[in-house]
């Protein structure tokens, strides 16, 4: 593999930071410019507010809204914080768990040390690495490292994984939609998302059950002919067969999809214990729905790790009249949620700086990287 990302790569790189950086500067400048015109008038300055220059006001909306963001996330309790990290961990956990229950499926046996090792760097090239495959390429010639080269199979462990975990976070919301209908109704942003969300749900079941009957070419024969004049067609075919067995495993499909669920619900868990944290009079109820319709949307790759999304979305929806929730606390809430994931990206980092010459991980970077 050639160590030079092809142009269309960098193309697409570059689209998500300009996506990201579009929405990071709508919602800050939003929030910080009612900020600042916020204290202006409550300092009672001259001239008034609608007679200062858009320079003018936008200079004291960057000098106070900063400062008033930071001063709104400064005062979570430290507790609350804590328990939010170590809840952001055990989702990492659970991910490692259902993981190595997918590879086992295969015979594929990793230990937990070695399996929390590759996850941890997983989530740090997912989070500080443009592309959204970074960690999971990594997680799959990884397995494959550690299990005589079958990387069609450690490949397909990945996907079926993923998979496996995007279906349960979408059924986990749409039983959360269904209680909380009256938030749906609150306004248009809540309508458009449940759309959205009961597309996606449909269209990864349709994936789900094609991947585990091992694609549709018992349908139409002629279509596993032309997988295999495709490039690595052979790679391709062997990756197509790695999935049949995960379909035909009752007991592994409840397992998992069982450990999915419970990891949607420690996500709630996270962002509630924040919520309390920052003394925000939100219900139970609402952010039950709210954590997970957010989490289907920064899903899609549209900026990296959902930069953006994430703080669009929780403004917006926490925002609506039935919820009333400040957008200052609002995207203070979103950001201290970010902070969380860095954290174990962070750590994720120092063990990959720790152990990529002793498992060889740099290798796997490089092919990682000629692979994007």
């Amino acid at each position: 593999m050639g160590s030079v990302k092809p142009a269309s790569s960098w193309l697409k790189n570059l689209a998500q930071l300009a996506v990201c950086g579009l929405l990071l500067l709508t919602i800050f400048q939003r929030i910080f410019w009612k900020e600042g015109q916020d204290a202006w008038e409550r300092d009672k300055q001259t001239p008034a507010w609608n007679q200062l220059t858009k320079m003018q006001r936008l200079e004291v909306s960057w000098t106070h809204g900063p400062r008033e963001v930071w001063k709104d996330i400064s005062r979570v309790r430290p507790e609350a914080f804590a328990i939010s990290l170590a809840l952001m961990g055990a989702t990492i956990f659970l991910g490692i768990v259902r993981w190595r229950q997918v590879l086992r499926v295969h015979g594929l046996e990793l230990s937990l040390g070695r399996a929390t090792e590759i996850s941890l760097v997983a989530h740090f090239f997912n989070s500080f690495l443009l592309g959204a495959a970074g960690g999971d390429l990594m997680k799959a010639y990884f397995a494959a490292r550690e299990t005589n080269h079958k990387k069609a199979e450690a490949v397909g462990t990945v996907f079926v994984d993923r998979i496996i975990g995007l279906f349960a976070l979408l059924v986990f919301t749409i039983v959360a939609m269904g209680c909380n209908l009256p938030l749906l109704r609150a306004d248009p942003i809540f309508s458009k998302l449940a759309w959205a969300i009961t597309a996606m749900f449909a269209g990864c079941a349709v994936v789900l059950f094609l991947a585990l009957r091992g694609g549709v070419s018992k349908g139409l024969p002629q279509a596993r002919e032309w997988l295999r004049r495709l490039p690595k067609g052979d790679f391709l075919e062997r990756l197509r067969e790695s999935f049949k067995p995960f379909g035909r495993d009752p007991a592994f499909l409840v397992k998992s999809f069982t450990v999915s669920l419970l990891l949607c619900g420690v996500c709630v868990a996270q962002v509630q214990s924040l919520v309390w944290g920052l003394g925000l009079d939100i219900s139970l109820r609402h952010i039950f729905a709210i954590v997970p319709m957010i989490t289907c949307m920064v899903v899609l790759p549209l900026t990296p790790s959902g930069l953006g999304v994430r703080e669009n979305l929780f403004v917006l929806m926490l925002a609506v009249p039935l919820i009333g929730v400040e957008p200052t606390s609002a995207l203070s809430l979103s950001l201290l949620c970010t902070a969380g994931s860095l954290f174990w990206s962070l750590i994720g980092g120092v063990v990959y700086a720790g152990l990529k010459s002793k498992h060889h991980l740099d290798e796997i970077a490089r092919d990682n990287s000629g692979a994007e």
